[in-house]
């Protein structure tokens, strides 16, 4: 990287070179591709409730929505938008070059009511990601896809993976059944502690309630908004049920959380925990140092006009530069194209977007090249 950060046009993508993308998100085409990686009892669960017919993509993604997928990034013959490999090396991993991009596979296997199907349907989507992504290509990670609802079987598929350190992450959406710092899931976050696995919350909804507040909203633009308010509770839970106390060494990455809303939220968390820390005597920091020193958030979709000035002023009042993480949020429609960072950013704060800041998130990213250096 050279001169003030991103050069023009085409040759943004070259600035790239060497970075962590965060957020890549790879989709199961079909029930079929899973059928291999299903015990027999399972296979047949799926003839006999005729589960081949139906599409578990979650529906935070309706598949024909525009946000679901740029209009350049779409596949021919209708084929679902990150199904292949091959395109999303042609349309990211090539033309921008990244050191790493990690995997984050949105879909239903996390979010069924049966816990046992659930669970099953998880092990096979990460034998799946592990098959047909990472072993295909070496600069390819992943997420390990939990049924979160249900801890002990989360942690049995944590464990399951845990000597594979190309999964860096253990994945959980925003909104489920509950706030995610109640304690029946602290045996996920003490696994993923213990392993070295970073936790990523992505948007998006179990809807076992409804995703505002208030109730169920009429149209998508209600649910797509209020899913920042969702991350505000959820941050607020981890941090009140004293999660990062217990765990001082959990890493917690917000993916497409965005960003504008992090500055009021923690002025306001600071001042009430003045007010009324003795109802949480655990948590003995303030809320904004708990935030940098444990919580990171990707980038796409800045929601601010100009993405740059919006980056310097919240790093300014948040008084950090260590939070904010490179993604392209591929292949959905918040993907800025070429310019996904502002020109605007110092080389600096540019340099720790891009990678720096997440080779410091997730710690898997190096042990696995030490692992890697080693092996013949």
């Amino acid at each position: 990287m050279e001169g003030n950060g991103l050069v023009a046009g085409l040759d943004q993508a070259r600035t790239y070179a060497g970075a962590i993308d965060c957020d890549l998100h790879p989709a199961v085409p079909g029930m079929g591709v899973l059928l291999p990686y299903l015990d027999d009892y399972w296979r047949e669960m799926v003839s006999v409730r005729a589960l081949d017919r139906l599409n578990l993509s979650l529906t935070s993604y309706p598949q024909n929505s525009p946000l679901s997928c740029r209009p350049d990034w779409l596949l021919p013959g209708g084929a679902k938008a990150g199904s292949s490999l091959e395109a999303m090396q042609d349309h990211v991993l090539d033309r921008f070059r990244p050191r790493y991009g990690i995997l984050n596979c949105l879909y239903g296997a996390q979010v069924l009511h049966s816990e046992d199907m659930a669970a099953a349907f998880c092990r096979a989507t990460n034998d799946w990601i592990r098959d047909h992504w990472l072993n295909r290509d070496p600069r390819l990670r992943a997420s390990i896809v939990i049924p979160s609802h249900n801890a002990e079987l989360a942690v049995a598929e944590i464990d399951r993976r845990a000597d594979d350190f190309r999964f860096v992450q253990v994945l959980m959406l925003v909104s489920g059944e509950t706030t995610l710092g109640r304690r029946h899931l602290w045996p996920i976050y003490e696994r993923a502690e213990r392993l070295g696995l970073t936790i990523g919350i992505h948007a998006g909804s179990a809807y076992r309630y409804a995703p505002t507040a208030v109730g169920w909203p009429s149209y998508y633009v209600e649910d797509y908004v209020a899913q920042s308010a969702a991350f505000e509770s959820q941050l607020q839970s981890l941090i009140s049920e004293g999660v990062f106390a217990k765990f001082p060494g959990l890493k917690v990455v917000a993916i497409e959380s965005g960003l504008t809303w992090l500055s009021g939220f923690i002025w306001r968390a600071d001042k009430t925990w003045i007010g009324v820390r003795a109802e949480v005597p655990w948590v003995t920091r303030t809320p904004s140092e708990i935030i940098r020193n444990n919580v990171r958030f990707t980038v796409q979709p800045v929601d601010a006009a100009d993405d740059g000035e919006a980056i310097m002023r919240l790093a300014d009042h948040i008084k950090s530069d260590e939070l904010f993480l490179f993604s392209t949020d591929y292949p959905h429609w918040h993907f800025d194209g070429d310019a996904v960072l502002s020109g605007r950013l110092p080389d600096a704060l540019f340099r720790k977007i891009a990678s720096e800041n997440a080779i410091a998130a997730y710690s898997r990213l190096a042990t696995a090249d030490q692992i890697m250096e080693v092996v013949p």
